[in-house]
């Protein structure tokens, strides 16, 4: 385990840095014995008070907006004032929400979910040894400029088709390996029903759950890159490799399937640059090939 990486993600976080990380991650923090564990679990401490406070000024403001608005529709029923009303109440009603996750103790499925620009544990391997690393999950390559996350929004995944091009610096050089147990994926609606747009209807989005069948954990191959910048901390970043989906996925609608390694191909995947394309290639053939269930997200 890199500790003083993740103490390093939790403390940016806790100082005001806009960085997203999994709930569970955060559980490895509950019952710290180290040092590094007992000044990361401060800081995960002194991030939820932070946020806890925001929080409950937030729903203060949204409910004098809403007794404000409220009080100028008694008097005269203006478009401003019913549209302050509306806001406020969903404002105030997500911010009250946010504060009963946040007292919730109890884990859910959810928590353990990443989105894209979310950090998450990825094993890579350093000086000879296997070691995670906290990296964030849409890869930013060293050099590019930092506006390419903006305009380049899903660099989370890197299509095989393009890994000599694209990802040729880090593909034969460096790899990571995510432990998954499932991934999600947008799907439209229209192509989950196997039918055509009809006239005049607008393209509706479905996010699917898919697991593999029976359960297991997924070795999912990426790639991965050190970006730097002078004045700016380091940013380590990742993208998951994806191939043509399998028929199951195929048929739901979408068009791409992340690749799940052999576990005797770890190593290897791991520690690439002596390898041949042509090897880097077979391990990407010869990869896990799971069923698929799938379920509409909530």
């Amino acid at each position: 385990m890199d500790w003083e990486s993740f103490e390093d993600v939790f403390k940016r976080r806790a100082e005001g840095e806009d960085l997203k990380v999994a709930r569970d991650l955060q559980r490895n923090y509950q019952n710290p014995s180290t040092d590094v564990q007992k000044k990361t679990a401060g800081y995960i401490a002194q991030y939820l008070k932070t946020k806890k406070s925001e929080w409950e000024n937030e729903v203060f403001v949204q409910r004098r907006r809403l007794a404000t608005a409220q009080e100028s529709l008694i008097k005269r029923e203006t478009k401003k004032a019913k549209e302050d009303v509306r806001i406020a109440t969903n404002k105030s009603q997500m911010f009250l929400d946010r504060l009963a996750d946040l007292r919730r103790t109890e884990p859910n499925n959810e928590d353990a979910r990443i989105f894209p620009m979310m950090y998450a544990p990825v094993l890579i391997s350093e000086n000879g040894k296997t070691i995670i690393r906290p990296m964030r999950y849409t890869c930013r390559l060293a050099g590019k400029p930092a506006e390419y996350d903006r305009r380049y929004p899903g660099t989370y995944n890197a299509r095989r088709d393009s890994l000599d091009d694209y990802w040729s610096k880090v593909y034969g050089r460096n790899h990571a390996v995510m432990v998954s147990s499932g991934f999600y994926e947008n799907v439209p609606l229209h192509l989950y029903e196997h039918r055509e747009l009809s006239a005049d209807e607008k393209e509706r989005n479905l996010v699917l759950e898919f697991d593999p069948y029976p359960s297991q954990d997924m070795l999912v191959a990426c790639v991965w890159d050190r970006w730097s910048r002078p004045g700016s901390p380091d940013l380590y970043s990742f993208a998951a490799i994806t191939d043509e989906p399998t028929p199951e996925v195929a048929a739901t609608g979408h068009q791409r399937t992340v690749i799940t390694l052999q576990e005797r191909f770890l190593s290897e995947w791991l520690s690439p640059t002596h390898l041949s394309r042509e090897r880097l290639d077979q391990i990407l053939s010869d990869k896990e090939t799971p069923f698929y269930v799938h379920q509409v997200a909530a």
